[in-house]
């Protein structure tokens, strides 16, 4: 770690001088208490940057929370080995019919479990015909760009099911919705901000509660979706298999915040792009597309607000992949991998090299976590 300013610290030595200047706009808001943390995989977002942890008093900025609220990883560890895993290659097309991916197609039909979960947990917002219809029709399923479903193998060929996504289209509309709200509010109060994507909502206005109920239910929305697509994921896995149980699972948000006491103080934490990692906290750390993951115990770090980082974390956009990277090279790097390999021109900008290492993300911050296990994927699903 080293401190770049008084209101940031940085953990990272891959991190572009773009995302530096971005974290050190929000590091000035009048409503961070303290300072900014930026984990190492962070870069550029849309607002505050993708891989910062943001501390408010009285404050909540939406956009550093994000559109995708709630967005996670879920691991289920299992009692099988490497020795009990058929050829996966039958496997792909039974997981894609499991959990459906993409944006929107293929999910005209509610399952009964959104139903179900939907009927006992109503949002803060009224939602209009469209968006109800999203949050039942996108429950259980996966999305696309860098959300996946993993088999993998850890350092003991302990078989690992892996499953990265959250809160689908509903999240993503509650969230556009009040950050233009936040942005309207910002022009009326006349705030001076460095980017208009940085508006806030202060705590006990009308604005803020309503904010945060529809927050807190988008996040429960994007757990419980994870969930939903574990147990189908498991159920097709070891029936295909002819045997397995789940030993532990691991579920945990890195788009998303929550009140905690730090240093007698109480803040909201905002961790866009970031995991919790207190004391006895785990995590699920994954790596670019096919590469390694990395399951976690936090140590509590408090220069980090108990955090650390959500992934590798993108080096180039997609677009910018797309020009430099063909299909060839996409298959070069998930060679022996199972993968959707007949729709690899829609998975160019997924390629492993647009992604920082993984390896230097986990070694700048081991002040942050302990790894526990250390997982190789054998097949990857994609949403495309």
């Amino acid at each position: 770690m080293y401190q770049y300013s008084p209101r940031l610290k940085v953990w990272g030595s891959d991190i572009e001088h773009d995302t530096i200047l971005q974290a050190e706009k929000a590091s000035r808001l009048p409503v961070v208490e303290g300072h900014v943390a930026l984990m190492p995989d962070a870069h550029v977002g849309i607002g505050a940057t993708v891989g910062s942890v943001i501390p408010t008093k009285d404050a909540i900025i939406p956009s550093a929370v994000g559109v995708d609220i709630g967005c996670g990883m879920i691991a289920s560890e299992t009692d099988l080995t490497a020795n009990d895993l058929p050829s996966l290659d039958r496997l792909l097309p039974l997981v894609e019919q499991a959990v459906p991916a993409g944006v929107g197609q293929g999910h005209e039909h509610a399952s009964a479990a959104a139903e179900t979960w939907l009927r006992k947990h109503q949002p803060a917002s009224r939602l209009d015909g469209k968006q109800g219809k999203t949050a039942l029709v996108q429950f259980g399923t996966l999305g696309s760009g860098n959300h996946f479903a993993e088999v993998c193998l850890d350092e003991r060929d302990r078989v690992w099911l892996v499953l990265h996504s959250g809160s689908r289209g509903i999240g993503n509309q509650l969230a556009q919705g009040h950050i233009k709200g936040a942005k309207r509010m910002a022009k009326d109060l006349q705030l001076s901000l460095e980017d208009p994507d940085l508006a806030y909502f202060v705590q006990g206005t009308p604005e803020f509660d309503h904010y945060i109920a529809d927050m807190l239910w988008a996040q429960d929305y994007a757990r419980a979706n994870r969930d939903t697509m574990m147990r189908a994921f498991e159920k097709v896995f070891f029936e295909f298999v002819g045997k397995g149980n789940e030993v532990q699972r691991i579920n945990c948000h890195h788009n998303f915040t929550q009140r905690e006491t730090h240093n007698g103080v109480d803040l909201w934490i905002t961790r866009k792009g970031a995991i919790k990692a207190d004391t006895g906290d785990w995590g699920v750390i994954p790596g670019s597309m096919g590469t390694r993951s990395y399951i976690v115990s936090g140590r509590g770090n408090p220069e980090s607000w108990n955090s650390c980082s959500h992934g590798a974390g993108r080096r180039m956009s997609r677009s910018a992949a797309k020009k430099q990277f063909t299909q060839a090279d996409l298959a070069e790097q998930m060679e022996g991998k199972v993968w959707l390999s007949d729709r690899a021109a829609s998975l160019v900008d997924e390629i492993p090299s647009s992604y920082k290492d993984i390896d230097t993300v986990m070694e700048d911050q081991k002040d942050l976590v302990t790894v526990q296990h250390t997982l190789s994927a054998v097949l990857n699903y994609k949403g495309c």
